[in-house]
């Protein structure tokens, strides 16, 4: 079984971006929401800063859009590449 790597970077990039999204959204709402996710987030992506608005909010989004996208398809193609080194003897 081969990954469709464009399908795994567009569903991991949506998934990682979602996920800043939701969080950076319930700490604006209720301060102090998911801090140390967002304080590590913060060291990860330049220019995001937790809890200082909507715009940092989307500043993280867009980087965590990216930086999945990026990862599913590093992790895809990795993937395929082992199915091809390491064939299945399951029949």
């Amino acid at each position: 079984m081969k990954f469709n790597i464009t399908a795994l970077a567009l569903t991991a990039g949506a998934f990682w971006g979602a996920a800043l999204l939701v969080v950076g959204l319930a700490d604006l709402a209720f301060p102090g929401y998911g801090r140390a996710f967002l304080d590590l987030s913060a060291s990860i992506y330049p220019g995001y800063h937790p809890g200082t608005g909507i715009g940092s909010v989307i500043v993280a989004t867009l980087y965590a859009l990216v930086d999945g996208a990026i990862a599913g398809a590093v992790f895809g193609w990795f993937y395929n590449l082992m199915t091809r080194v390491m064939p299945s003897t399951a029949r």
